[in-house]
């Protein structure tokens, strides 16, 4: 047969042989073994590549048709698994050349065409090629065909993602391939000339094109999602290893060194050196020219690349010695950005904002590389180098203060770096400083104005320690006072800088601070003040000079006692000169009296604001400098004797030399303006009552007034209900952020407010109070993080612990919030007298007496005399309560419901979510049974529109039915059943349940619906259980409950109908989740009962029985009704499991197999058996369905317990059977393993507690046959992962007897078996999280449950072969954390649990440690992008468990100690070719000190002489590390240890 086709050959050379028949030849030919050709494969190979080299080569044109076959026979036959086998088998086969000219030459075409559409199989080839190490030798062989291959893929990548195409992953698979191809052959190139020239002349200017376009890519869902997560990262790595490699070698620095350096310099070093004509900076100066890539992005690309080469030269050249030439490095980059040009033509209009940004980007990574390197040593520059760095940065500041970019966040950190560098490279522009970047700088974004605080910061920072502030601050001054650029300035201050003026004052002396202080007062005397009336440019200066005065005298260090006499002399006189200086005159002409008209214009306001930020500051510096420093006298004790005002406390008993009479027109002319003068107003007024606080017997009278005077200053503005946030500047409130600022004086001073405030005032704060909150649930928030809003300040509020203290306001807030529920309700209903929730919140009850009448020792000036009741009236709330209460449960029986618009549902849900915010347990008795009446109406006595959102509604009747829960929960619960019985409550809320339950037929599928069912079980178990505690009517409410819930039928009509026509499901679910959850509570109760009270357990047995009855009625008849297809509802599965349970816990339980008439009766057996086949049933096919999968598992675990009950013919193995089915399910995954675990457990220890020893054995065959590898040979990955689960589960039941014999018997079965599937696994990605990592935890848990028992070591051993099988690197993030936790497990359990395994095996032990080391080494090095912080967190989580193994084997394992050198040498033998992150450097660090800790002086020795010399400089770093930092505090430990 052979023979026949042996002439195969002849017609695949044949001319007259068509191409589609060469082609069907060539495909049998390469498949068939009944055709024998001598060398076969390689003679096919030969005659494809043939056939397309010479039609590219021209020799013979072939139509597009036959070439594309021919190049995918060429893919196939390279992919093919025969191929493969040949190569392994040791046979050689190969490519020409030309294969890989034709490749490039195709791609070239693409990319010259624009087109991608038919390269995917030439990309397939040559990924083929590139894998096969026999055939990838036609590119390593020939590097510049390599090169070729990486410059046309780096152009087709970039042509890609310059296009708006989706971005697919084949093309950056081969071209991630093709890089780490080079990058090895670049590695073993020994003439770094030729790599530069190869690198500068064909891979760069592609190379940093594509990687800036990788950066800037707005990756979308279109992309393949392996491309922009992982490969793009890997690829711009790879770009940067390439870079560094090929154009900053050792070899190459004597070049740059030589083109860098001035001849001067160069000329003494140049004796001796590498002469060559390589210009290495200014070949990279040409390829960064226009030539780089078009126009639009030649800018971007530029500004990308130049602080990458700067970062990858600094890597390989910067030593203390090399700093010059960094800098001049440096220079020459700078030059290639736009930004050099500026400081030769002085232009900026060549530059748009975009333009800037990029550049000012770059211009701060450039600078920001030059800090961290210490490039710039000022001594040196100075004494060495005659001042040509200082020189450079000194242009470059002025180069940025002329070209002022305030708008853009880059340029104040440009600033900030050269502050940071030298402070004198700005200090002779400091007033061009400070007025672009501080005081004239229009930084309002919230981007730029972090920059801005962060600049001015460093600047504070560097001044206040270089004991110059007076002189930074004269700069200030002198900005201030020119004219202004903007006629409305920026505040001076915002809150950030006075955090840091704060810490900087704190550091200053006193003497310097008085300094600035006296600078600016005696300027703002001799210049603004006389010239600030009419003038509004001088008015915006005296608010600055004020707003600078405010900021130093509430920021310095107080005076104190221990302050030096001068220091407080001297600022008493600056007290009194300001005070006579600028204040007095200030209200001389405020009070002076204006037309209308002249009260409205600006400069008078700005002048207001200043005068009354000042004398607010003045006041308030003054008390305290007068309550912390004996040595200081106020100026207001010369007054305080004579003036008979201090007395009634006027204005001269706070600011001496003002009348009365002029204070009160300047209160009037500022309490005119809402700004700061009207807050600086309330402020004083705060200050007047707490001084009047501090005294040993308060004015009552004026504390009223004074708290009147505050709530009333701001009313007007706040009733308007226009507001912006808030910054917390007093300098800057405006009319828009004045309600916020004076919303957050009246909440943050409520506690002094509230004792002297009318109750009509406590009612206006608590409507503002929801008003506000109600606005923020409406309105999404648009304000910044940092400000303050009125919404804000509000919710702060109600999270806090005060509002409950102030019980006044917690009443009169709950007062007005059942109103806003009773609003909601429909006009037509709203003036009917028996509206319960009008009844609850009318304003002549008094709600407030009970708080009231517990305060016996009350002040009796605390509130009001005219809002005294008589005592015979404070019943009156509980009155009107009952009346509420009663009216409700009439109204739920007579079936009368509100019906509400979805707008309406949605307004009440928002005042549901601010009932949920307050703290519940707090409320008064009389408050919580309100609250719980609101709340019960709502539920009870409202229904919802046909028309409205269903799942609106159930989470309305949700969020009901959990606040109502809270309610219980909290110490008032019982209050409520003085109003209420307690099976009205309980029968109000089933009744409009299941009356509401029509609506939701469609939606019980939902998670919305579970979420509700669960609150209606929750409700009623917590309602049942508190009728049990309370001991009171137990028997009556209980019975009234359970009647009612007997005479219910789950339809669309009537309660007591008993047509099943009906039927509603919803409803159905509803009723069975009230009988599941009264079985419960009662069962429970039951079995708490002592002995002593047997006949309790007889009445509540009989009271239970008509309830089980309907139970079983009602699952009967749902399973009968149930939907086809549909997983049973899991209302279904709770019922029964608790009526099972109910069943089992029953006195005579124990009883019922020998007497059949016993509680637990036949039928019902059948109803249990018949329903656990349906379970059985439905498992395997619910998917990852948890909430269905936990239930049915309970219910198993229950059922399971009592053997008895299984069906005939029917054993313990089907329920495994059943498990193991459901465990290989396609949806299961390992998380839904997870989560089901504990469940999957309690099943197992019921079924193999009670199973017998042959269906226990029985069992292990079903396990065993999943474990067996033919499984994963079939592609049945789910049958193995069942198994592998199963075998964890196993260990985790208690096994004794013969069956812990026959499970330990198979152990060694077990774990080769294990071992078998890993092998395989491990070949296919895919495979790892699904079956290795379940492996390598059931692995660690059969060790650790095998310590002991398994003897043999070798079965121990059999561990380690997995391990070094499993694959660590080239995985995903959550599979590597997965793999190496699990590893590490493994290895663990071997240490603790088979120490003596371990010495015999500790070659194995070592290798597998060793490969978890250099994997968290590798994934935790420091890379270019460092990726996103949660994959950071698991590489840091996985250096932490290294740390933990080294630690312990340093404490545990003596007999260890011989390998310690051993250790140490893997570890600084990995360190050596990695640079770690060092957070992640400090954990192994710390693990091998531990490790360090058992050599001895011997292995010391050793190490320095057996490690190369590179490996020996690292290990000496560590060594004296460890020395220094790690020996030296064990040793301080040692000596204080007992």
């Amino acid at each position: 047969m052979a023979a026949i086709y042996s002439g195969i050959y002849l017609k695949l050379k044949s001319a007259k042989t068509s191409w589609e028949d060469k082609l069907k030849l060539a495909r049998f030919a390469w498949i068939s073994h009944q055709c024998v050709l001598p060398n076969k494969e390689q003679v096919l190979l030969d005659w494809v590549s043939q056939a397309l080299v010479s039609n590219y080569n021209k020799k013979h044109e072939l139509e597009d048709e036959v070439v594309e076959k021919l190049w995918a026979y060429l893919d196939n036959v390279i992919h093919s698994k025969r191929l493969q086998d040949l190569l392994k088998s040791g046979k050689t086969v190969g490519l020409s050349f030309s294969v890989a000219e034709i490749i490039n030459k195709r791609l070239s075409v693409a990319y010259s065409e624009k087109t991608q559409l038919n390269i995917g199989t030439v990309l397939s080839c040559s990924s083929g090629i590139l894998s096969t190490p026999s055939l990838s030798i036609i590119y390593t062989a020939k590097c510049e065909l390599l090169v070729d291959l990486l410059s046309k893929l780096s152009k087709l990548a970039c042509q890609q993602l310059a296009s708006d195409d989706a971005v697919g992953s084949q093309l950056f698979d081969v071209l991630h391939l093709t890089f780490a191809q080079y990058l090895l052959i670049q590695r073993q190139q020994t003439n770094p000339n030729r790599v530069f020239g190869r690198v500068t002349s064909h891979l760069l200017q592609p190379c940093l094109l594509l990687r800036h376009l990788l950066t800037v890519r707005n990756w979308t869902q279109a992309d393949d999602n392996h491309v922009c997560q992982h490969l793009s990262r890997e690829i711009r790595n790879q770009i940067e290893t390439l870079l560094q490699a090929g154009l900053f070698q050792p070899e190459l620095f004597s070049s740059y060194r030589e083109e860098l350096l001035s001849e001067q310099e160069s000329q003494e070093k140049k004796k001796g050196a590498w002469k060559t004509l390589l210009l290495p900076v200014n070949t990279l100066q040409t390829k960064l020219g226009s030539d780089l890539c078009e126009p639009a992005l030649h800018g971007a690309v530029v500004a990308g690349s130049v602080s990458l080469l700067y970062k990858l030269f600094l890597d390989s050249y910067c030593k203390a010695e090399n700093h010059l030439v960094c800098f001049h490095m440096l220079s020459r980059l700078f030059d290639c950005l736009r930004l050099s040009h500026l400081q030769e033509e002085g232009k900026s209009d060549r530059l748009f904002p975009v333009d800037w940004s990029m550049e000012l980007l770059a211009l701060e990574q450039l600078l920001n590389l030059v800090l961290s390197n210490d490039i710039y040593n000022v001594a040196s520059d100075r004494i060495r180098h005659k001042e040509v760095q200082f020189g450079f940065y000194r242009k470059l500041a002025q180069m940025l203060l002329t070209h002022s970019q305030a708008s853009i966040p880059a340029w104040f950190r440009c600033l900030k770096l050269l502050m940071s560098l030298n402070h004198l490279i700005v200090e002779p522009d400091l007033d061009d400083l400070v007025s672009s970047a501080w005081i004239d700088a229009e930084a309002s974004e919230p981007r730029t104005k972090k920059p801005q605080e962060t600049l001015i910061s460093t600047i504070f920072q560097i001044y206040s320690k270089l004991r110059q502030f007076p002189r930074l601050f004269e700069e200030v001054l002198t900005v201030i006072c020119r004219p202004a650029v903007d006629e409305l300035r920026p505040p001076v201050f915002s809150a950030g800088l006075t955090a840091k003026l704060c810490e900087c004052l704190l550091e200053l002396p006193p003497n310097q601070i008085l300094d600035i202080l006296c600078l600016f007062v005696e300027k703002c005397q001799a210049l603004i003040i006389p010239a600030v009336e009419g003038s509004v440019d001088m008015a915006l200066k005296l608010m600055s000079v004020c707003s600078v005065l405010h900021a130093f005298l509430f920021n310095m260090r107080s005076l104190d006692d221990v302050t030096p006499s001068p220091v407080v002399l001297r600022t008493q006189r600056l007290m009194a000169n300001i005070q006579t200086g600028i204040i007095q005159p200030l209200i001389v002409l405020l009070q002076a009296p204006r037309r209308e008209e002249e009260k409205s214009e600006l400069w008078l306001r700005k002048a207001s604001d200043a005068a009354l930020l000042l004398v607010y500051t003045w006041v308030e510096v003054d008390a305290l400098f007068g309550v912390s420093c004996s040595k200081y006298v106020s100026p207001t004790a010369e007054t305080a004797v004579t003036e008979p005002a201090a007395r009634h406390w006027g204005i001269s008993a706070f600011l001496p030399g003002v009348k009365d009479q002029s204070w009160r027109r300047v209160m009037k002319l500022a309490s005119s303006f809402a700004s700061t003068s009207k807050y600086c107003l309330e402020l004083l007024t705060l200050q007047k009552m707490k001084m009047m606080l501090m005294q040993t017997k308060a004015d009552l009278e004026a504390l009223q007034h004074a708290a009147a005077f505050i709530l009333e200053s701001g009313r007007s503005t706040m009733s308007r209900g226009e507001s912006e946030p808030w910054d917390g500047d007093i300098s800057a409130i405006t009319e828009l952020s004045y309600p916020t600022a004076h919303w957050h004086l009246v909440m943050s001073n409520l506690t002094i407010l509230l004792p002297y405030i009318s109750l009509k005032d406590v009612e206006y704060i608590a409507n503002v109070l929801l008003e506000t909150m109600l606005a923020e649930a409406q309105e999404a928030a648009t304000d910044q993080e940092s400000s303050i809003s009125i919404a804000k300040i509000s919710l702060g509020f109600i999270h806090s612990s005060l509002l409950p203290e102030m019980r006044v306001l917690h009443c009169a807030f709950l007062t007005h919030l059942i109103h806003q529920f009773a609003v909601v309700l429909p006009t037509a209903t709203r003036d009917s007298v028996d509206l319960p929730l009008q009844q609850l919140s009318v304003t002549n009850i008094p709600w407030h007496e009970e708080i009231l009448a517990s305060c016996k020792t009350v002040d009796p000036l605390e509130v009001p005399s005219e809002n005294k009741v008589q005592k015979d009236e404070l019943s009156l709330s509980w009155k009107t309560l009952e009346k509420v209460a009663q009216c409700m449960v009439l109204l739920a029986k007579n079936g009368c419901p509100v019906i509400l618009k979805e707008c309406q549902l949605q307004r009440c849900l928002d005042l549901l979510e601010i009932v949920s915010l307050l703290k519940l347990d707090s409320f008064l008795p009389s408050d919580c049974t309100r609250c719980f009446l609101v709340l019960l109406s709502l539920l009870v006595n409202t229904r919802a529109s046909v028309s409205c959102n269903k799942l609106l509604l159930l989470k309305v009747l949700s969020t009901c039915l959990y606040l109502l829960r809270c309610l219980q929960a909290g110490r008032n619960s019982n209050s409520v059943l003085k109003v209420l019985h307690a099976s009205d409550v309980l029968e109000a809320v089933m009744t409009s349940q299941l009356t509401a339950c029509k609506f939701f037929t469609d939606v019980l599928t939902g998670p919305v619906w579970a979420q509700y069912v669960q609150e209606v079980q929750e409700f009623l178990e917590n309602f049942l259980q508190m009728i049990i505690e309370r001991r009171q009517s137990v028997k009556l409410n209980l019975e009234k409950f359970m009647s009612f819930l007997v005479s219910c039928r789950p339809d669309t009509g009537a309660a007591k109908s008993i047509d099943w026509k009906n039927w509603n499901p919803a409803a159905e679910q509803l009723l069975l989740t009230a009988f599941t959850t009264l079985c419960h509570v009662v069962t429970l109760h039951l079995q708490q009962l002592p002995e002593k009270k047997l006949h309790s357990v007889d009445v509540f047995c009989a009271l239970l029985e008509p309830v089980v009855l309907q139970m079983v009625r009602t699952v009967e008849h749902g399973l009968q009704s149930s939907t086809p297809n549909q997983p049973l509802p899991v209302a279904f599965i709770a019922s029964v499991t608790t009526l099972l349970k109910a069943d089992l816990s029953h006195p005579v339980k124990r009883d019922w197999q020998k007497e059949p008439s016993g509680f637990l009766k036949r039928p019902r057996v059948k109803l249990y058996q018949e329903f656990y086949s349906q379970i059985l049933k439905e498992l395997p096919c619910a998917g990852s369905n948890l909430q269905f999968l936990q239930l049915a598992l309970q219910f198993l675990t229950v059922f399971c317990s009592v053997p008895e009950l299984y069906p005939e013919k029917e054993t313990a193995v089907l329920v495994v059977f059943t498990i193991k089915k459901l465990l290989s399910g396609p949806a299961i995954t390992t998380q839904v393993i997870q989560s089901m675990e504990m469940e999957l457990t309690e099943v197992l220890v019921q079924v193999l507690g009670n199973c017998s020893d042959e269906e226990f054995y029985a069992i292990m065959r079903l396990v065993l046959q999943g474990l067996e590898v033919r499984n994963i040979w079939q592609q049945k990955a789910k049958e193995v992962l069942s198994a592998v689960t199963l075998t964890k589960l196993l260990l985790s039941c208690p096994l004794s007897g013969d069956k812990g014999k026959a499970f330990w018997f198979a152990s060694p079965q077990i774990i080769t078996a294990l071992a078998l599937q890993t092998k395989e696994a491990c070949q296919d990605q895919a495979l790892i999280s699904i079956i290795v990592i379940p492996i390598l935890e059931t692995v660690a848990a059969l060790l650790r449950r095998g310590e002991g028992i398994l003897v043999n070591p070798h079965h121990v051993s059999l561990a380690f072969s997995i391990l070094l099988t499993v694959p660590l690197d080239h995985l995903k993030t959550e599979d590597y954390h997965g793999v190496f936790l699990g590893v590490h497990e493994v290895l663990f359990s071997i240490v603790q649990c088979h120490p003596k395994v371990l010495l015999k095996a500790a070659p194995s032990f070592l290798s597998s440690f060793h490969r978890l080391v250099v994997s968290v080494m590798h994934e935790g090095r420091q890379k270019g992008d460092r990726g996103n912080m949660d994959e950071f967190e698991m590489i840091l989580k996985c250096a932490h468990l290294v740390e933990r193994m080294y630690t312990y084997i340093a404490a545990e394992m003596e007999d260890f100690t011989v390998f310690s050198a051993f250790i140490v040498a893997h570890y600084v033998t990995e360190l050596q070719k990695v640079t770690l992150h060092p957070a992640v450097k400090t954990h192994l660090t710390e693990g091998i000190y531990h490790i360090l800790d058992l050599c001895i002086e011997r292995d010391i020795k050793f190490l320095n002489t057996s490690l190369p010399a590179g490996v020996r400089q690292v290990f000496k770093d560590l060594y004296n590390d460890y020395n220094h930092y790690h020996k030296a505090k064990k040793q301080g430990e040692e000596k204080y240890t007992a």
